[in-house]
């Protein structure tokens, strides 16, 4: 049951991967806004900068990954 469950949070394909980086987006974006309303000016661009930007890494990050899980299971059926 523990692993049904677990098998939940394992992305598996690139439509889940994108939407996932959708998601963080989304959440990014609006406490990007919440910092631009608390520190006004260039501080908030720049913390507002700083959400998206780590979006773009951990997207990156993800489909990379993606990408390297693909490559090691063909290598293993390969073999």
């Amino acid at each position: 049951m523990v692993r049904k469950i677990g098998r939940l949070f394992i992305i598996k394909t690139r439509l889940e991967a994108f939407l996932i980086i959708y998601a963080l987006a989304l959440g990014a974006c609006e406490r990007g806004i919440v910092y631009l309303g608390q520190y006004p000016g260039w501080g908030g661009k720049a913390l507002f900068l700083a959400c998206t930007g780590a979006v773009f890494m951990a997207g990156g990050k993800i489909l990379d990954c993606l990408k390297h899980e693909k490559r090691l299971r063909e290598a293993e059926s390969e073999a």
